[in-house]
């Protein structure tokens, strides 16, 4: 396969200093683009908040998928065949930014082949969760959406059963059966569960149909993962040249590899050596693993959820008193236990939809398993700092904040979609960047649960390399968790086989990292901490393109490298 190098775009950048007006051809090429993607892909759309898509599931058979493949080169050639001359400035950043989508697409569906070897392609089409936890419509409604839902979902389940090659990777099984089996279980207990308050004897024996059928497929798709997991010896390296062409297509990152490995490897010992200078006077003589337990022995007050509730309105005046950023709306990001079948992931935000309105979105905590043992379930419970840093990371100025900002984007494009490193790497960067700015007061203990959850992102990044391109085995990545993340033997365990199935996990530090480097050089002109704010309110004026479209835009066509 050839893809087109990004860096083309370059050229596309530099046209915005021609006069010219919007395009109407434009705009309604982009209306009917974003329509056919909705079409092709009804979770994504649900997801959006476009309802009218409401319990329908993508042809995943792989006649459709590449039919999908299809569209999406097409439209790649009919946006690039536009004539510059004829766009406005914003509608030519616009094009780059969805050219830039839609080689993200390409690279996953046809270079790496993600619907024919990964289960994890398939997790947020088969997700029913916007259903149960998002109040859009009377609950009537929704369990009329699900039961549709769940009547399409054996067909779909046999879609993915009939795309998957074998013999599977040991990695890709597991988390098939934690997926799919996953799945089976929510749907017998918890969804059943949420909707016992409707009454409809008629809608009830429906949905109650339904569900059967889709608990049944999704049960009989685990034990096929489950016979999978006992021979599977498939390979799940992409290789330094599939690995490297990742980086460049999806995140328009051209940097030879063995400088990618040593700019991670870089950054891990930056933050290494800055959690010894603090331990030196927090725990004093004792080993970094010590300094780091006694940090995370300082739990937060009143527990997971409490303690999270009293950070967010902390958090948002500390965003308005500092001039950290500007808050465009008066929404709020509300505290919540996560529903059971979501607890593998300790805290997330599940924003409204675009599309609706007066919604709220939501902040999910779990809470530790009350089965455990007390010692369990006290050494899951995370220090203070280390809540304060998710806090930071998933609502204020993280994610929750950057949604508030895409809403507010004229582009079509930058309202909708994001970039992983761009995402990820703010609300990454955010943890770093309010710490610089006060937040904590010099809590070292705060400073430290900060410290643990960067170097957890810096062991993706090198993990991330060494296990798809330099030949490092599952076993040596969670030495490194263990070692250099100073993390726990069960969160070394669950990161190094993540790293498996979802290798463009490097993002969050990759994408910090050059939000880092860009702050660095716009503000140096501009007041440097001074410009914070401005900065931050320009770099998200965009939307979600991948951090080096954004630069170009920021510093002009000769910005220079990403990294």
């Amino acid at each position: 396969m050839r893809v087109r190098r990004p860096l083309s775009l370059v050229a596309m950048l530099a046209l915005a200093a021609c006069a010219s007006g919007p395009s109407k051809e434009w705009d309604t090429f982009v209306h009917d683009y974003l329509e056919a993607s909705y079409a092709a892909d009804p979770a994504f759309a649900v997801g959006l908040g476009r309802h009218e898509f409401d319990g329908r599931l993508a042809d995943l058979s792989t006649g459709a998928l590449l039919n999908e493949i299809n569209r999406q080169r097409d439209s790649r050639a009919r946006a690039l065949a536009f004539d510059s001359t004829k766009l406005s400035p914003e509608q030519r950043f616009e094009r780059a930014y969805l050219v830039a989508v839609i080689d993200g697409s390409l690279f996953w569906t046809q270079a790496a082949q993600w619907p024919w070897r990964n289960p994890q392609f398939y997790a947020a089409e088969l997700d029913p969760q916007v259903y149960i936890t998002r109040d859009y419509a009377p609950i009537e409604t929704r369990m009329k959406a699900l039961t549709s839902w769940a009547r399409a979902i054996p067909q779909a389940v046999s879609q993915v059963k009939g795309n998957l090659a074998l013999p599977l990777p040991p990695s890709y099984a597991a988390i098939g059966r934690v997926q799919f089996g996953g799945l089976a279980s929510f749907l017998e207990t918890d969804v059943k569960t949420a909707f016992a308050p409707v009454k409809d004897s008629a809608l009830r024996a429906d949905f109650t149909g339904a569900l059967a059928g889709a608990v049944k497929a999704f049960k009989d798709m685990d034990a096929w993962f489950a016979a999978q997991e006992k021979h599977a010896t498939g390979k799940f390296a992409m290789g330094p040249e599939l690995f490297e062409q990742m980086v460049r297509v999806t995140e328009m990152v051209d940097v030879p590899l063995d400088r990618l490995e040593a700019i991670g490897r870089a950054d891990l010992e930056r933050n290494l050596n800055t959690l010894k200078v603090v331990c030196e006077t927090y725990a004093s003589g004792q080993s970094l693993r010590q300094c780091v337990d006694k940090a995370g022995a300082k739990k937060p007050d009143g527990g997971i959820l409490e303690g999270a509730r009293k950070q967010l309105p902390m958090l948002e005046e500390f965003i308005r008193t500092q001039h950290i950023a500007s808050i465009p709306d008066t929404d709020q990001a509300l505290v919540r236990e996560s529903p059971p079948y979501m607890r593998w992931n300790f805290a997330f935000m599940n924003t409204r939809g675009l599309f609706e309105q007066g919604l709220p979105s939501i902040y999910y905590v779990s809470p530790p398993d009350p089965t455990w043992t007390k010692a369990k379930q006290d050494g899951y419970v995370p220090g203070a700092g280390t809540l304060l840093a998710t806090s930071v990371h998933e609502v204020w100025p993280g994610h929750f904040l950057q949604f508030l900002h895409a809403t507010h984007v004229p582009s079509q494009i930058g309202r909708i979609y994001g970039s992983y490193a761009f995402v990820e790497g703010w609300a990454h960067y955010s943890e770093e960047m309010m710490w610089d700015a006060g937040l904590g007061g010099g809590d070292p203990a705060l400073k430290i649960g900060q410290l643990g959850d960067a170097l957890l992102r810096n062991v993706r990044f090198v993990c991330a390399i060494g296990m798809h391109a330099k030949g490092m085995t599952v076993k040596e990545c969670e030495r490194l968790f263990l070692e250099q993340g100073l993390q726990d033997p069960a969160t070394a365990e669950q990161q190094a086989a993540r790293g498996t199935f979802d290798p463009a996990y490097l993002n969050y530090t990759l994408g910090k990292l050059m939000i880092m480097k860009l702050r660095e050089e716009w503000t140096a002109s501009r007041g440097g901490r001074a410009a914070w704010g401005q900065f931050h309110d320009a770099l998200l004026s965009y939307g979600g393109p991948p951090v080096p479209l954004i630069r170009r835009a920021m510093l002009g066509p000769n910005a220079g490298p990403p990294l």
